[in-house]
Parts: structure tokens; C-alpha cells; sequence
């Protein structure tokens, strides 16, 4: 499945039905009032929550939405029916801008949670609205007023708990493949991952969290090289951070720098998510090398856990100490 996380649509909603002149033709009644209809209300655009959907790939092939008009009034003071609303359902985590003014309408965070977005235009006065004791057979109606139009955005930011972050190649999909059941793109050379992946951690049958898998990132991607912008999205409302380090680089600090300065430039908020260090691959180390990657200090209080995907080593560790963080972190909102 091809994971898209921009849509650009547009959407109409429906006009409202004409209101009808119209006069009762009934026998021994010549002359009988005014009986004529109003319109019915267009159907309004409604964009709904939907925790079964992942990506806005559906939005690539189809980018107009009409929802349904009213249908005008009739004689005997019949209003015309109501059209029916249209309901286009997104993923949890999307944003819905004005595509014009860039102005934020929505932000979906919880499933089921709807949203106006075009109204439907109301339905014309028939005839019998405007009679008056000055004017008792009016012949005079409303059109229906038209349906609210717009273009939108949809941006979706995936909704996790804790995000890896790393250069290319850190070891990000291997870790989770390993503790989740998320089973990414695996290889030994650099951009294997080019979509974001989802896993769900259990620690027991009552306690889980949604890890993410970035894309990674390379010195300049708050700018959008590497695609970076388009990545660093997806870790804005994650709750805490996993830096993740190859142990085998010789740069490991340098790495770290890279990674802080890339999420400061981007979003300086993301400098107060819960975060810790794991250095990644140490099942190739020395015990000499072990030794001497272990020292380094990367900021003060910052937990480093040294971690093998492949061997399991202090994989329990760095799940345990991803649990705690969102612990302390559950009563903030991100």
C-alpha cells in the first residue's frame, strides 16, 4: 500500500432546492391561495475521524466531492426533500487548511470526530411564504441559495506515541520489526525506509504504545532536503523521542548534533519531547569498542541505552524506559 500524507480537493456542497409559485386547483374553488413549496436544504460536506484508515491515498484519484441538492418545493405546500449530506472519512492525525488563505479548519485527533466544512445552501420560499391580507395570491418565489465551495488541504501527521528518529541506516525498521509486529522494508544500505511505519508495543495485555519509524533524516532536512519536511511532520505529536545512533560510526556525537539541530530548526517544540539514546548495532562491537562508545556523553541526564535488534540485547530495557517516558508525559498535551 503507497502511503500518501498530502491531498489537495475540492468540495461542493449542495445547492438548495427553488421554491414554486403555485395556487390550489381545486373543483368549486376557482380561485384557491397560494400552495406552492419551499426548497429543500442542500446536503452539507462533513469530514469524519477514521481510525481504519492510514494513508490519503483515496484523495489521488478523486479530487472532486459533491454533495446532494435539495429538490425544489411542489404544489399542496410540499417542501422539496433534503439532500443528503456527504461524509468523506480521513485518517486520524489529518489537518484540514483552506487551500486559498492556508488557514488551519480542523485538526482530527480522535476517532469519529466530524466537521462542517462546505454547508449546504438553504431552500427558496414557495409562494405561500409571501402572502399577505394586502397580497393574498403572491407570485413571487425564492430561488435556492447556492452550496458553500472550497478547496482544501488535507495534511496528515501520524498519530504515535514515541518516534524514532535517526540518520539512514541507523537500524530504526529493525528495531521495529522486533518489537512490534510491524514488519518494514529491511536492507543494508541507506533509505530503505521512504514512508513512515507504525507498530504497537505491548508491555502487557494492559499496557501498549504506537511506536513510528521515520525516514532518515540527513543534515539539512528542516529545510526539505531528503525530503525531510515532509517526514519531520510525522514526529511533531509524538509524546517522546529515541534517538537512534549507529555504535560502529566513528562520529557518534556529531551525529547527535545533527539530529537535535535538525528537529530545533524545524520545530524547536520537539527540544521538549521526552527523549532518550539508544546506540544501535553494539552486537558488532568489541569488548575494547564497547568500552569506549559507552563513555561518551551526549547531554546532562540523557539516558543512553546500548541496544542489538539482531541479538536482543537491551532491547527490554529500551521498551521499558520508552513506557516510563510516556509516563511522565501522559497528562501533557503535545
Amino acid at each position: 500500500m503507497y502511503f500518501i500524507d498530502e491531498a489537495t480537493i475540492y468540495v461542493k456542497a449542495g445547492d438548495g432546492g427553488d421554491g414554486i409559485i403555485s395556487f390550489r386547483r381545486e373543483k368549486y374553488i376557482p380561485k384557491g391561495g397560494p400552495d406552492g413549496g419551499n426548497g429543500g436544504n442542500g446536503g452539507d460536506v462533513i469530514f469524519r475521524a477514521d481510525k481504519h484508515l492510514a494513508t490519503l491515498i483515496d484523495f489521488q484519484y478523486k479530487q472532486q466531492y459533491f454533495a446532494e441538492q435539495g429538490i425544489h418545493g411542489s404544489g399542496a405546500k410540499k417542501t422539496g426533500k433534503d439532500g443528503k449530506k456527504l461524509v468523506i472519512r480521513v485518517p486520524c492525525g489529518t489537518e484540514i487548511y483552506d487551500d486559498k488563505t492556508n488557514v488551519l479548519l480542523v485538526d482530527f485527533v480522535h476517532d469519529g470526530q466530524e466537521k462542517v466544512i462546505a454547508k449546504g445552501g438553504k431552500g427558496g420560499r414557495g409562494n405561500k411564504e409571501f402572502a399577505t391580507p394586502s397580497n393574498q395570491t403572491p407570485r413571487v418565489c425564492e430561488d435556492g441559495k447556492p452550496g458553500e465551495e472550497i478547496h482544501v488541504r488535507l495534511s496528515l501527521k501520524l498519530l504515535a506515541d514515541v518516534g524514532f528518529v535517526g540518520l539512514p541506516n541507523a537500524g530504526k525498521s529493525t528495531l521495529i520489526s522486533r518489537i512490534s509486529a510491524a514488519k518494514p522494508k529491511i536492507a543494508e544500505y541507506p533509505f530503505t525506509t521512504l514512508v513512515p511505519n507504525l507498530g504497537i508495543v505491548r508491555i502487557d495485555e494492559e499496557k501498549s504504545f504506537v511506536v513510528a519509524d521515520m525516514p532518515g533524516l540527513i543534515e539539512g532536512a528542516h529545510s526539505g532536503k531528503g525530503l525531510g519536511i515532509q517526514f519531520l511532520k510525522h514526529i511533531e505529536r509524538t509524546k517522546a523521542l529515541v534517538l537512534m545512533l549507529d555504535a560502529t560510526s566513528e562520529n557518534i556525537l556529531e551525529t547527535y548534533k545533527i539530529l537535535i539541530q535538525e528537529m530545533k530548526l524545524f520545530n524547536e517544540d520537539l527540544l521538549n519531547r521526552q527523549r532518550v539514546v539508544a546506540l544501535t548495532k553494539i552486537d558488532v562491537l568489541n569488548e575494547k569498542e564497547r568500552k569506549k562508545k559507552f563513555k561518551i556523553r551526549f547531554e546532562r541526564g540523557m539516558d543512553t541505552y546500548p541496544i542489538s535488534a539482531v541479538s536482543g540485547e537491551g532491547i527490554q530495557e529500551l521498551v521499558q524506559a520508552m513506557w516510563n517516558k510516556l509516563q511522565k508525559n501522559k497528562n501533557k498535551s503535545v
